[in-house]
């Protein structure tokens, strides 16, 4: 009997193909909310603690301006020089910011949805290296770096917007560090897109670049595609008075803030977990009432960032299971405030891509995930603890953050799910299996995810197909990627303009443009 070709490899090709976004597994904006560290009561402590911290303790080195507006709104300036946030005023404060708040992309298929426990990964850091796995050594981020990571994440499913991940070592200035960074980073993706300044006249002139590159200044108020990720506060409770600069004329030329306190529980913050989340939440609130003070609902998201020490060196643990808690204890203050907020989670102590780096980014990111963070933020590419960034990286814990989504969405239970029928059909007309149900054939893509770079061959099958290696996979993406996907959604001309304007130090050639 002459036997039909080409049946079984048409039906793989066909599962193989991109799906149609009703039909996918997961989706940008999952709810998460099912990891609860902390208890109604837990979280109604750390509140109060917070509001206590902010009363009676309150902030060291406000600037000029900061003092005024919070004043003004309310606060008390004390003879000691800190300024102190009654809890009427914080809490008037929390009524009035900015709910359900959209951070846009370039493209608008691209924006994103921080309302109640939607759940987002992104990048960030400001590595000073790059993990190479291809040598396995460290090497210094050069101006195209950046570029490059972005791209790789324009990619990504499951990266959903692209923060910065590096400093680029080749630029000394900072004014044209500022502004090369963000001219890479829109370039490189047309997600929304997260940068830091260290200057408030580079913010002035990195606002000028977006206008041009919204087509205006209206253009961009309207949809502002890059937030402004600020380290207002020097925990514990000191101003960093050059970023409120920076804040506040990221405020007032409509940017999205990312309000970010990064203390290190054991060093900055206090070591037991409820004190670290408690400081935590007292200096995002209180950078939040001068948000507010500058401009009422102006946009900012939450971003409680509370490290951890290795309580035996002092250093910097980003992959420790303490990190995932303590960032998703952070997620739950954020639903209990009803606040956008995001928190660090994904990153590991590894310093190249091996099984501790895996293991460290699943369970840290997916912590962070299940406890409903509207942003994870350094949930890829992040090694030695925020030291190294890894490109092929990215491309594999796509795959990684896919999957949790994926525990993030969880299941549905209705009549249809709960499969009685079938159960009924297999058992009593003796098909002996669920693997030929219509069923089975209907949600296979639309109930399971699968792994991009991932491995699920037989022992046979991996040796049939020359036994291949997650890391080589991700670096030939990587390579692939990088020779082929050019963004294109800033155009010659505006491009031409920008580099009327600014110093940009990447060539037009090394972005795919005629020079």
């Amino acid at each position: 009997m002459a036997r039909r070709s080409g049946g079984r490899s048409a039906r793989l090709a066909e599962r193989q193909a991109p799906l149609a976004e009703e039909i996918k597994p997961v989706r940008a904006g999952e709810v998460g909310g099912s990891y609860t560290p902390l208890k109604p009561d837990d979280m109604a402590a750390i509140a109060d603690n917070a509001y206590r911290i902010l009363a009676e303790i309150g902030f060291a080195r406000a600037t000029p301006h900061c003092i005024t507006a919070c004043v003004a709104a309310g606060a008390e300036l004390g003879e000691d020089g800190r300024l102190r946030m009654p809890r009427e005023l914080v809490e008037r404060t929390i009524q009035t910011a900015q709910r359900n708040l959209t951070l846009h992309g370039i493209s608008p298929k691209h924006d994103l949805e921080l309302s109640g426990q939607r759940v987002h990964f992104s990048t960030a850091g400001a590595a000073v290296h790059i993990a190479d796995p291809s040598t396995n050594s460290y090497r210094d981020p050069i101006t195209s770096d950046l570029y490059n990571m972005a791209r790789i994440t324009d990619q990504c499913e499951h990266i959903h917007m692209f923060q910065r991940t590096c400093v680029l070592r080749d630029i000394t200035d900072p004014r044209e560090l500022d502004l090369n960074t963000l001219y890479e980073a829109v370039m490189g993706t047309s997600k929304h897109i997260g940068t830091s300044f260290t200057d408030a006249a580079h913010v002035a002139e990195g606002l000028q670049m977006l206008h041009m590159v919204a087509g205006s200044e209206q253009q961009w108020r309207a949809r502002p595609f890059v937030s402004m990720s600020n380290c207002f506060v020097v925990p514990p409770m000191t101003f960093a008075e050059e970023s409120l600069e920076c804040l506040r004329v990221g405020v007032e030329g409509g940017m999205p803030i990312l309000l970010l306190s990064a203390g290190q529980a054991g060093a900055t913050s206090p070591a037991l977990l409820a004190g670290a989340v408690s400081q935590a939440w007292a200096e995002c609130l209180g950078g939040l009432v001068y948000v507010n003070a500058i401009k009422p609902g102006a946009a900012a998201i939450i971003g409680t960032w509370p490290f951890v020490s290795d309580l035996r060196t002092g250093a910097m643990s980003g992959g420790s299971p303490e990190q995932g808690i303590l960032s998703a204890a952070c997620v739950q203050m954020g639903n209990y405030f009803d606040l956008p907020t995001g928190t660090a989670s994904g990153m590991t102590d590894a310093k190249l891509p091996d099984f501790q780096a895996g293991a460290e980014r699943a369970y840290t990111a997916g912590a962070a995930a299940m406890a409903g963070a509207n942003v994870v933020y350094e949930a890829a590419g992040m090694y030695a603890s925020l030291m190294g960034v890894c490109p092929e990286s990215l491309l594999m814990d796509n795959d990684v953050l896919g999957a949790c989504l994926r525990m993030t969405k969880g299941l549905q239970v209705n009549e249809e799910a709960l499969g009685f029928a079938v159960i009924k059909d297999v058992c009593l007309n003796n098909k002996g299996h669920y693997l030929g149900s219509s069923q089975t054939l209907q949600v296979m893509q639309s109930e399971y995810i699968y792994p991009q770079l991932g491995d699920r061959l037989s022992p046979n099958q991996w040796q049939e197909a020359n036994k291949p290696v997650l890391l080589d996979k991700a670096i030939a993406l990587k390579e692939k990627i990088l020779a082929e996907h050019f963004p294109m959604h800033v155009d010659d001309a505006t491009d031409m303009a920008i580099r009327k304007a600014f110093n940009i130090r990447i060539s037009r050639a090394q972005i795919g443009r005629a020079e």
